[in-house]
């Protein structure tokens, strides 16, 4: 296994308060597993709590949504489990066995965690299902979705298209 904070490529809070997004950078600290994340997540405010946008190593992400004591969890790609402590405490957190070596990359977890702010679990999916994006791309389009693109691009280098 990786250490963790290695190959971090970003890791961000979202929250939106009186229908404004602001985004906030998580300490690398905060992003040992999925509990401490969302332990991390629970001190920002927002009406619907707060969503985590982790991505790693270009190769995979992890979305946190804590509202009260509710965490919600997605994983990009299960199969990164086998290589990184972040993508292994995911697929813990949701029960699910170890990848298996010869799995598929698939996403595991909550598709409808941002539904209900606007991103249905299908238009994730298909987000999910195009294989040649960067996890930092579809985070990118999920952003813009949710309301908070611009901000989203600005903290993570992307010139917004």
């Amino acid at each position: 296994m990786s250490e963790t904070s290695d190959g971090v490529d970003f890791a961000l809070a979202a929250y939106r308060e009186e229908g404004a997004w602001t985004v906030h950078e998580l300490a690398h600290d905060t992003l040992v597993d999925v509990e401490t994340l969302a332990h991390a997540l629970r001190r920002f405010p927002g009406d619907h709590g707060a969503v985590g946008l982790v991505a790693v190593d270009e190769d995979f992400f992890v979305l946190v949504r804590v509202a009260g004591p509710q965490t919600r969890v997605l994983l990009s790609d299960i199969t990164a489990a086998d290589e990184w402590e972040l993508a292994a405490s995911a697929v813990d957190f949701l029960h699910l066995p170890p990848p298996e070596d010869d799995d598929e990359q698939a996403p595991a977890g909550d598709l409808d965690l941002l539904g209900d702010l606007g991103v249905p679990a299908m238009d994730l999916a298909i987000l999910l299902d195009d294989v040649d994006s960067y996890p930092d791309e579809i985070l990118s389009d999920v952003a813009r979705r949710l309301g908070f693109g611009e901000q989203f691009d600005d903290a993570v280098g992307l010139t917004s298209a």
